[in-house]
């Protein structure tokens, strides 16, 4: 663990002297970072915080089809892109104030000291060993009490912490996402959706480009989200895309969120492509996001008219892919994440090019995360 233990430290003592955008590797993740500060602050946060996780919604599709137009695969200036992947990766500079969270000597998630000030009480749910073992720079990580060893009992203690820490985890959902150390590794318990964040495990999704191609011009399907969403109310967003909750292949979810959000038949669904997956890290207050977003393309007949089925969708719009391009970069109408998988889409479909500076270094960007 010396290595780990160096790189950790590392993260949050190296000297960022006129530096933008370069790479750093640290135990967490490997980033693209933009720091300012030379050193990470990690001053004691004991009060809860209001986080905000909603933005701008007040735009209509007639704003949205009112851009001016950039001349077609005319991304000489990916500025644009950049700050969404930036929006994505928020606060880096403050991993150093979380620890390590480890069940059965896997680190499996990340715990601010502020927030793990909320779980000592509960004593008989997670312990705060004393050691240096994993990296941490508090001289302790956070784990479970040895006497919860099976997923089942985990799972029902955590919930009830949860419960009980009542508005400082808001939004929940009642909807259990599987924890590992890894996608695909086994599961050492279930966690409710919306405490995900607090205790930094790794959240995975599938978004799907739902395209079509007419006169030799490529199309994609958008949907405007619900004004009454409890997160990101009335933004852009894909034409399919959800959690992947446990119990589930990513494959069969993309089919079942295809039907509930946009109405397509499996008949249509099951021909959608498995291309890739983007990864983000963000950071706010007590929150770490580390989400692996796997991608799909669906290539629709002419004439399909999505409609959706659960209520969370407002409307869809078809839309040309090189004004979808536009919009991200002129605005910030789509709901964050969005922007990672479609700028994807554009790399994948040609167009974003080689010659265009800046290619590799936005390509790279768009798995800033753990992809793990």
């Amino acid at each position: 663990m010396g290595a780990v233990n160096f790189f950790f430290k590392m993260s949050c003592n190296y000297l960022y002297r006129s530096v933008s955008h370069i790479i750093f590797y640290t135990p967490i993740a490997p980033t693209i970072l933009s720091l300012k500060s030379p050193f990470c602050p990690s001053r004691r946060r004991r009060q809860l915080r209001s986080f905000s996780i909603s933005a701008s919604n007040s735009f209509t599709w007639d704003d949205v089809f009112r851009l001016p137009e950039s001349p077609q695969n005319d991304y000489s200036a990916l500025s644009g892109f950049f700050d969404k992947i930036k929006l994505c990766n928020r606060n880096l500079e403050k991993q150093c104030e979380f620890m390590p969270f480890v069940i059965e000597d896997q680190i499996i998630g990340y715990v601010h000291h502020g927030f793990a000030d909320f779980l000592k009480p509960f004593q008989n749910v997670f312990i705060f060993p004393q050691d240096n073992e994993y990296g941490s720079q508090f001289g302790c990580h956070c784990t479970l009490h040895p006497n919860l060893s099976t997923p089942n009992d985990r799972t029902k203690a955590v919930a009830n912490v949860i419960n009980s820490l009542g508005e400082l985890i808001p939004g929940i959902r009642n909807e259990l996402f599987p924890v590992a150390s890894a996608f695909g590794e086994p599961i050492f318990f279930s966690l409710e959706r919306a405490a995900a964040p607090y205790f930094g495990i790794k959240v995975y999704g599938v978004h799907m480009n739902g395209y079509l191609e007419k006169d030799g011009q490529e199309f994609l399907w958008l949907g405007k989200r619900s004004e009454q969403k409890a997160t990101y109310p009335g933004m852009l967003d894909h034409l399919v895309a959800g959690g992947l909750p446990r119990d589930i292949s990513c494959g069969e979810n993309l089919i079942k969120e295809c039907e509930e959000e946009a109405g397509i038949p499996r008949s249509i669904s099951h021909k959608a492509r498995p291309v890739g997956a983007v990864s983000y890290v963000d950071i706010e207050g007590y929150r770490m996001k580390r989400d692996v977003l796997f991608c799909y393309d669906l290539k629709l007949p002419d004439g399909f008219i999505p409609h959706n089925e659960d209520g969370e969708v407002e409307s869809f719009r078809l839309v040309p892919v090189t004004q979808v391009a536009n919009i991200i970069q002129k605005t910030s109408f789509f709901k964050a994440n969005c922007n990672l998988v479609i700028t994807d889409f554009l790399f994948r479909h040609g167009h974003i090019r080689p010659e265009v500076f800046g290619y590799l270094k936005l390509l790279q960007s768009l798995r800033s995360g753990y992809c793990s």
